[in-house]
């Protein structure tokens, strides 16, 4: 499967990349690196109210268990809230940028992968 186009605002790219200069290094880090050097880059006011960014509530769904969650996606110092996941986790990684409708193939855990679709997100910002 060919990954979708993404685009973040400035705004969160210096912000993650910032988190990821501080972070110790993980080798899922690298699942964000990667979204990261591939993503579009616009001005906040620039970003379509449609795409996943940080700190907007996303409702996505994994369509090899057909499992749909809603979580609000957010910095790993923020995830003691409940109904948070952390930019960090490799379906955190999956979601930003991505717009309503799009999906992408994502690894998970013992060498497999699944399609996230995402379903609707909010924005709060």
């Amino acid at each position: 499967m060919i990954k979708p186009k993404i685009i973040i605002s400035n705004e969160d790219y210096d912000a993650l990349q910032a988190m990821l200069e501080k972070e110790t290094f993980m080798p899922s880090h690298d699942l964000l690196i990667a979204e990261l050097d591939r993503a579009k880059i616009v001005a906040k006011v620039k970003l379509p109210n449609n795409v996943v960014r940080m700190n907007s509530t996303v409702k996505f769904t994994m369509l090899s268990t057909q499992k749909t969650f809603s979580l609000k996606l957010v910095y790993p110092k923020d995830t003691k809230e409940s109904g948070t996941l952390s930019i960090l986790t490799p379906v955190g990684s999956a979601l930003i940028g991505l717009s309503i409708g799009q999906e992408i193939e994502w690894p998970i855990e013992n060498n497999k992968t699944t399609v996230v679709h995402i379903d609707s997100t909010d924005c709060t910002d």
